[in-house]
């Protein structure tokens, strides 16, 4: 497969959080890289799992400048600035909206940022267009179906935030079509622009796999002599899905090295 690796767009350098006495992060260390396919634009998913308690939450949220870690630090963008809130989207589970404003109203909220007015309607003109919302942009949330929801929701994001996206277990208590239906759109919103970065945290390991073509999994070291677990998580364990010839594939799931990928993350999880 033909692709290279470029500039660093999102850096983690030994970042750590405790929560009270608890430690919940200790020393996570990773970075994404533009990667570059002659003759496509190639934005890039993350798929980050880990069992439940392990401290995801709490690293989704210093990724997204919510919470800031107690030591370390996390830059990111093409001039890789501190995270803080407004430089990355989130899109949570269920799609949070201004419910009293219009689809449009929704956008020139998350546009704010934009000082010259031609420039900030033309941005969200684009990405209306981008998201097939133009028809609805003087609709309401209540109008809009779950799919609709959730595009607006993303579109807004992209607007307020520096082409990085963090979601919120995007397929929980979907239905297999429905699931298709999100997978493609978050496939459709990453290769919209070169450096859009899509990290998406799940719970789902078949679904986040077929889409990505990275994966992270958080857990925690042990003991050497006594395999007891060492107080706070790290990256453990990352999959170069390119690598592996199973990025950027329609039908992904028909390919043998999909489930023996899957099957060697799930025999992780317990050790994790």
């Amino acid at each position: 497969m033909n692709y290279e690796y470029k500039n660093v767009i999102l850096k983690v350098d030994n970042v750590s959080l405790k929560l009270g006495k608890n430690q919940i992060l200790k020393d996570v260390n990773v970075e994404i890289r533009d990667v570059v396919r002659p003759g496509y634009t190639t934005g890039q998913i993350i798929g980050f799992l880990a069992p439940s308690g392990m401290g995801k939450t709490k690293f989704f949220e210093c990724l997204a400048g919510i919470r800031k870690p107690d030591t370390g630090t996390i830059l990111i963008g093409e001039d890789l600035q501190p995270t803080k809130i407004g430089r990355v989207g989130v899109v949570q589970q269920n799609y949070p909206l201004f419910m009293n404003k219009t689809v449009y109203g929704n956008m020139r909220v998350a546009a704010s940022g934009f000082k010259n007015k031609t420039e900030r309607n033309d941005r969200i003109d684009d990405v209306l267009t981008k998201f097939g919302l133009v028809d609805k942009k003087g609709f309401y949330p209540a109008q809009l179906s779950g799919g609709q929801k959730q595009r607006a929701a993303i579109a807004q994001q992209i607007l307020c935030a520096n082409n990085f996206l963090l979601m919120d277990e995007p397929f929980s208590g979907l239905d297999v079509n429905m699931i298709k239906e999100v997978s493609d759109l978050i496939k459709e919103v990453a290769h919209m622009h070169e450096l859009n970065t899509i990290i998406i945290v799940s719970h789902d390991i078949h679904s986040t796999v077929a889409i990505s073509d990275t994966i992270w999994m958080m857990g925690r070291d042990r003991t050497a002599d006594t395999n007891n677990i060492i107080p706070g998580a790290k990256i453990k364990y990352k999959y170069n899905l390119m690598e592996r010839d199973l990025a950027w594939k329609d039908n992904v799931e028909t390919h043998p090295e999909f489930n023996k990928l899957i099957n060697e993350i799930k025999g992780e999880f317990p050790t994790l």
